[in-house]
């Protein structure tokens, strides 16, 4: 097996397409019927059925494209490590990112492990909680960050950050009258809320506040990052649901963060890694993760006491 059949395999399974495959690989159909049937030959198993309408995965197909592009990001982080030493840096760190971590916090980690550790190679890799998961497994991540503490058998899991969970208001939105808004006035209306597949963690957080209310959701729009939520929320459509930090570093103009009135809803990051010991590079990073602390300026002030007289009113 060389890497030309994991390529030509992938391509046909991204294209369950013959022609379509050929074409993106710059290559003739021929060539390319030739390297999958290798392919199989060599696994002994048959990865695609054929019909003259259509190509589909068989259910070995379906397993071994689940393996095909960890194979091809093992490569790439050698081929980077080799890069990394050739310019200097004698160590690298490998860090996978899920749910959106506390953006204002991020640049000052990096900045202080540039400061503390220059000689130390950086990469940051934006992936679904589960893809993270089963990197930190194989090895393709040293450590990463996630909204969630359900990770599973092997991953130790330790909750580094809290951020106020804030309701994002429409500017001259009626509801910021409450300078706390219950939370049964919030399901009156439309919500924007992240993702599940793009942010697991973030979302099951922020759906066991939203059960504590016996009001059903109106969920009028689902989305991948807190940028765009923060568009939908400032163009009238819907309230938001997301952290105080986010809020803050999407600079919408049209955007007012509100705390929740009663309990305070506060939303985790946790950070991920393999159970057992750790090298002095990851053992030092998880140090200046604990000492980090959100930048002057960027905090959203703690939700204050109470009010009963206010409450009353409500």
């Amino acid at each position: 097996m060389e890497l030309r059949h994991l390529r030509c395999f992938q391509a046909v399974a991204e294209e369950l397409h013959f022609a379509r495959a050929a074409e993106k690989l710059h290559i003739e159909q021929s060539p390319l019927s030739r390297t999958i049937k290798e392919l199989e030959e060599d696994l002994g198993e048959q990865l695609f059925v054929r019909t003259s309408r259509s190509t589909r995965l068989t259910r070995a197909g379906k397993l071994f494209l689940e393996h095909v592009p960890r194979v091809f990001s093992a490569l790439q982080q050698a081929r980077d490590s080799v890069k990394a030493a050739a310019n200097g840096f004698h160590g690298q760190l490998r860090i996978a990112l899920s749910d959106g971590i506390t953006p204002s916090r991020l640049p000052a980690l990096l900045a202080l492990c540039r400061q503390e550790e220059p000689e130390v190679d950086i990469r940051l890799f934006q992936v679904p909680l589960a893809q993270q998961i089963k990197g930190l497994q194989d090895d393709l991540y040293d450590v990463g960050f996630a909204q969630s503490d359900e990770v599973g058998e092997g991953i130790a899991v330790e909750a580094v950050w809290s951020d106020p969970l804030m309701v994002a208001v429409p500017a001259r939105h009626h509801l910021l009258k409450h300078k706390r808004i219950p939370l049964d006035e919030v399901l009156q209306f439309p919500l924007v809320l992240s993702d599940p597949q793009v942010c697991e963690g973030h979302a099951k957080q922020v759906e066991r506040v939203l059960r504590r209310s016996e009001r059903e959701p109106l969920i009028a729009e689902r989305v991948a990052s807190f940028e765009l939520m923060m568009v939908v929320v400032s163009a009238g459509f819907a309230l938001g649901l997301a952290g105080g930090p986010h809020i803050a570093a999407s600079r919408e103009p049209g955007v007012v963060a509100r705390p929740l009135a009663g309990r305070s809803s506060m939303l985790t990051t946790y950070l991920l890694r393999c159970e057992g010991e750790v090298s002095e590079v990851l053992s030092r990073f998880i140090e200046r993760v604990q000492a980090i602390d959100l930048p002057e300026g960027t905090r959203a002030p703690p939700p204050p006491e109470p009010d009963p007289q206010e409450e009353i009113e409500l």
